[in-house]
């Protein structure tokens, strides 16, 4: 499926990676380019960051990921993902991050502005923090997300294509409560 935004996440942790950004403290205008790009899904910033960083090291990340179906573009909105790749990811997101950075990007990716908070946003059960990111683009509707709580994790992808703008966020949205039945702030997920 063609990833649209949702591959930010993805170009916001390989430039927190590069060589040049992953020594040093996060300047404002590193700041600058993330923060838009995450919080309210700007291309403008991300279109930077993808030739800042290239194709190349989103390549790199989905191989280190262990992601199976996962293919870059001229485009970055047309990267080919999957949810099962997606779900990989975001279950150790925090992980994939630089440890001196990590907790920005995490704080970014729970910080999505309230206009893009739809679908899983929406499901997040009771004292489970979610960490996500929405891409849409006209036909498809498409969210990942981790939801923690301590040291359990639950990954969940949602990606929709054919519809409408409204019916892809309503099913996001009923899709994710159903995966997420039953997760109280108590339980375990298998």
């Amino acid at each position: 499926m063609r990833s649209a935004s949702v591959v930010k996440a993805m170009l916001m942790i390989t430039y927190l990676n590069h060589r040049r950004i992953r020594g040093r403290r996060l300047s404002r205008s590193s700041l600058a380019l993330i923060a838009p790009m995450i919080r309210r899904s700007d291309n403008l910033t991300a279109t930077a960051i993808r030739d800042f960083v290239g194709n190349a090291a989103l390549r790199r990340l989905a191989r280190r990921v262990g992601m199976r179906n996962f293919a870059t573009a001229r485009i970055w909105g047309k990267t080919q993902i999957t949810a099962a790749d997606q779900t990989k990811l975001f279950l150790n997101i925090d992980r994939y991050v630089v440890r001196r950075h990590r907790a920005t990007a995490m704080r970014l990716l729970a910080s999505i502005v309230p206009t893009q908070r739809w679908g899983i946003a929406q499901a997040r059960p009771p004292g489970w923090a979610l960490y996500f990111k929405s891409g849409w683009v006209p036909g498809i509707e498409n969210q990942v997300s981790l939801l923690r709580r301590g040291n359990r994790r639950v990954a969940v992808a949602v990606l929709t294509s054919g519809l409408g703008p409204a019916a892809g966020r309503r099913v996001e949205r009923e899709v994710a409560r159903r995966l997420l039945r039953g997760l109280r702030p108590d339980s375990v997920p298998r």
